[in-house]
C-alpha cells in the first residue's frame, strides 16, 4: 500500500542537501500548467465582473449563486440553525486560538540610534484582506477562524471571507456556501461573506467587482490568505504583486519521526488523518525502526480499509508523496525530516521534547503520544495555515505578523544629522550617487553660509 525508501548506510551520508531533497517523496503539483487555466478566468472576472463570477460559479461549482455577496439574515439563519454542539465547539476553538493569536500581538518600538537621533518601528495592520475558505472535498469552519482570528487581533479593519457555493445546499441557504461556514463567519462576527470560489475568488478580490451599471459588489483588497486547490494557489501567482499572499498552499502534509518507542497504530491513524483530505495528501513516516515500520503498515492497511473515505486515503498512500522512511537514528531522522519541511510533523521518540527542539523546517510540530496534527487542526490554539511543498525552510504559518506590515520612523535633530553626516556622504559618493550625500549638505549650507557672514561682517 505504501512504498518505502531505505536511507540507511550510505543511502544518505552520500547526499548533499539538494540531493536529499530530491529523493523524499513528494506529491506533484504543477502550478505553472495551472496558471494556463487560470489566467482566462482571471482576465474574464477583469472585465466582466459580477456576471464573471456568476458564470464560472455555475461553471465549476455547479451551481448560479443566488447572491455573490451573501444577505445577513442568511448568515443569521446559519447561526441559529447551527447544530448546538457544533457551535460550542467551534466557540471553543475560537477562545483557544484567540488565546494564543493575541500573545502575538505587536508594539511599536523606539531605539533611539545616538543623541537627537531615532527609529521608531511601528506594527501597521494591513487595511483590508480576502479570506478564502476551500469547500471541495470536505467542510472547512475551522479555517474560517484561522484566517479570522488573526486578522481580528491583528487590527484589520475590513476583512470579507470567500468560498465556494455548494450545489447540495437547499432551501435558504441554496447557492450559498457551506451553512457551516456561514454560521462561523456569523460567530466571528463577519458579515461580508461571498459565494465565490476557486480562482475566480482571488481574482474578485484582486480587482475588485462590479455589476454591469456600476454598482459595487465587491470592492478590491490589499492582502489574501488562505488555503486552496492548485487553481487557487496559481490565482494567487498570477496576481501577486497586486495584491499581497499569504503562500501558495499545495497539497497537504504530514511527516512523523518516530522509533522504537512509538505507538504504531498511533502512527497510523495520524498518517490516515492527513491522507483523508485528497488523492494528492502526504504521509511520511520516518524511522530507525523496521519493526515499527512493519507494524505501521499493518495498521495502516487494516484502518485504512475500515475508515469512511477509504478509497481516497488509499490513493493517496499509495502515491509517490507517500513513503516510510528508514534511517539510521533519530539524528539522522532529523536530518531527513529538516530536509522535507513537512507542514506538519510530529515527533514520537523516546525524548521527543528535545528532539523536536532541534528540529528546523516544519510548519508546526507535534509533540509526542498526546499531540496528534488533527488537535492543531482544530482546537490546539495553534494556525492551521502553514506551508507546504518543503515551503517550510524559509516561510512561515499564518499568524497576526501576516497581517502586519513593519514601517521604520526615522526622526532625526539637525545636530544628530550633522554627526551623521560625513558617512552618508562617504557611502553615497562611494556609490557614485553624489546627489544622495548633496541632500544631506544642503541641509547645512544656509545656516553655515550665514554664519560665516556674521563673522566677516565689520564690527
Amino acid at each position: 500500500m505504501i512504498s518505502r525508501r531505505d536511507l540507511r548506510g550510505s543511502a544518505l551520508t552520500s547526499l548533499d542537501a539538494r540531493g536529499l531533497r530530491d529523493a523524499l517523496p513528494r506529491a506533484q503539483f504543477d502550478i505553472e500548467a495551472a496558471l494556463d487555466v487560470v489566467r482566462p478566468l482571471c482576465e474574464q472576472v477583469r472585465h466582466d465582473g459580477a456576471d464573471a463570477l456568476r458564470e464560472l460559479g455555475e461553471r465549476f461549482d455547479k451551481v448560479r449563486p443566488t447572491h455573490l455577496r451573501v444577505p445577513a439574515e442568511v448568515l443569521a439563519a446559519a447561526e441559529a440553525q447551527l447544530d448546538p454542539a457544533i457551535k460550542d465547539a467551534l466557540v471553543e476553538a475560537i477562545r483557544r486560538v484567540r488565546i494564543v493569536h493575541a500573545a502575538q500581538a505587536r508594539e511599536d518600538v523606539t531605539t533611539q540610534v545616538s543623541d537627537g537621533g531615532s527609529v521608531t518601528e511601528r506594527w501597521i495592520p494591513v487595511e483590508r484582506v480576502g479570506l478564502y475558505v476551500p469547500g471541495g472535498l470536505a467542510v472547512y469552519p475551522s479555517s474560517v477562524v484561522m484566517n479570522v482570528v488573526p486578522a481580528q487581533v491583528a487590527g484589520v479593519d475590513s476583512v470579507a471571507v470567500a468560498s465556494p457555493p455548494q450545489a447540495q445546499n437547499t432551501g435558504e441557504f441554496a447557492g450559498y456556501p457551506h451553512p457551516t461556514i456561514l454560521a462561523a463567519c456569523s460567530l466571528l462576527g463577519v458579515d461580508e461573506v461571498y459565494a465565490v470560489g476557486g480562482a475566480q475568488a482571488v481574482a474578485m478580490f484582486a480587482y475588485g467587482a462590479r455589476e454591469k451599471d456600476g454598482t459595487s459588489v465587491c470592492e478590491p483588497v490589499d492582502l489574501v490568505t488562505g488555503p486552496g486547490n492548485i487553481y487557487v494557489a496559481a490565482a494567487k501567482r498570477l496576481l501577486k504583486g497586486l495584491i499581497g499572499i499569504d503562500a501558495e498552499a499545495g497539497p497537504t502534509e504530514i511527516g512523523i519521526l518516530a522509533d522504537d518507542t512509538a505507538d504504531a497504530e498511533h502512527v497510523a491513524a495520524d498518517l490516515i488523518s492527513q491522507a483523508e483530505h485528497d488523492n494528492l495528501a502526504a504521509s511520511v513516516l520516518v524511522t530507525d525502526s523496521t519493526r515499527l515500520a512493519d507494524d505501521v503498515e499493518a495498521a495502516l492497511e487494516r484502518r485504512a480499509r475500515a475508515t469512511k473515505h477509504s478509497e481516497r486515503v488509499l490513493t493517496a498512500l499509495g502515491g509517490p508523496q507517500s513513503a516510510i522512511v528508514l534511517v539510521d537514528d533519530v539524528t539522522a531522522g532529523l536530518r531527513v525530516v529538516d530536509a522535507y519541511g513537512a507542514e506538519h510533523l510530529e515527533i514520537h521518540t523516546a525524548n521527543s521534547r528535545e528532539d523536536a527542539l532541534r528540529v528546523r523546517n516544519a510548519g508546526a510540530i507535534f509533540v509526542g503520544t498526546y499531540s496528534p496534527v488533527s488537535l492543531g487542526d482544530y482546537a490546539a490554539g495553534s494556525n492551521h495555515v502553514l506551508p507546504t511543498g518543503g515551503c517550510a525552510c524559509h516561510s512561515s504559518g499564518l499568524s497576526v505578523q501576516s497581517f502586519l506590515k513593519g514601517v521604520h520612523i526615522v526622526d532625526y535633530s539637525r545636530d544628530a544629522l550633522a554627526e551623521v553626516a560625513d558617512v552618508v556622504v562617504t557611502l553615497a559618493n562611494a556609490e557614485d550617487l553624489p546627489a544622495h550625500g548633496e541632500a544631506v549638505t544642503a541641509r547645512f549650507e544656509r545656516r553655515d553660509e550665514a554664519e560665516a557672514g556674521t563673522e566677516n561682517a565689520p564690527a
